[in-house]
């Protein structure tokens, strides 16, 4: 499953690391490196300082405290529509921070990475990760369709319950998770009953609608994560 997601990523374009490749701090979910290279660069013409990249972040992740739901509520809010810091030369105006280009897609940085190590209030490691400029905005979780007594009601009650216990920062920034083992495929919000997840049906809107199975997975893929659909999803939703 990890392996069929890793090649349909790449199709649509985005890198791909495995997790172990990635030098960082494993209680880090963000990963900060590209995070400030995209501000760098989207704000280079505005003179941005590095203390001024540091302060940005530092912004998006003062969402700490209260409850998950309160925290992600928080900072979906300044990933969807952007905030205001103050610069270094106080003599400029305040400088307008968008998170994600929404505008052009191309001037994000997209990956997946599989298999990515985070140690919180245990260790976990996700099968699955997409990060837009460095942000974790989604969560995918893998299990087998072969394999007895599994299903992927199991992969969201591992994603909401023993996550969300264990390593509750890395749905600070969640938009919404995948549950799939390759013939079921859903996504839904992480804060939703079961009940209200669902099958990506069809990558147009005048297309006809796939009710299930391994297509349901290429129709989720090059409908939902098309980069443009998936900022799109991220920034209306």
């Amino acid at each position: 499953m990890e392996t069929a997601f890793v090649d349909l990523f790449k199709e649509q374009g985005y890198d791909y690391v495995h997790g172990e490749a990635i030098v960082r701090d494993s209680r880090d979910v963000i990963l900060y490196e590209e995070l400030r290279s995209f501000l760098r660069e989207r704000y280079e013409a505005d003179g941005i300082t590095e203390n001024e990249i540091s302060a940005a972040i530092n912004h998006l992740e003062s969402t700490e405290g209260g409850s998950v739901y309160a925290q992600n509520t928080e900072a979906i809010r300044l990933i969807m529509k952007g905030f205001a810091i103050k610069r270094e030369d106080t003599s400029k105006p305040n400088l307008f921070i968008s998170l994600i280009d929404y505008n052009n897609p191309k001037n994000n940085l997209f990956k997946f990475v599989n298999q990515f190590q985070i140690e919180e209030n245990h260790l976990r490691i996700p099968d699955g990760i997409v990060f837009v400029n460095g942000i974790p905005l989604v969560v995918l979780e893998f299990k087998s369709a072969i394999k007895e007594n599994t299903t992927i009601e199991n992969a969201y009650d591992q994603l909401t319950i023993r996550y969300r216990r264990d390593i509750p920062s890395l749905f600070r920034y969640n938009a919404f998770v995948v549950i799939s083992d390759g013939v079921n495929n859903k996504f839904g919000s992480f804060f939703a009953p079961y009940e209200y997840f669902y099958t990506w049906r069809k990558v147009e809107h005048d297309d006809e609608e796939v009710e299930g199975g391994f297509n349901s997975m290429f129709t989720m893929m090059q409908g939902l994560f098309r980069k443009e659909r998936l900022l799109d999803v991220v920034h209306h939703f």
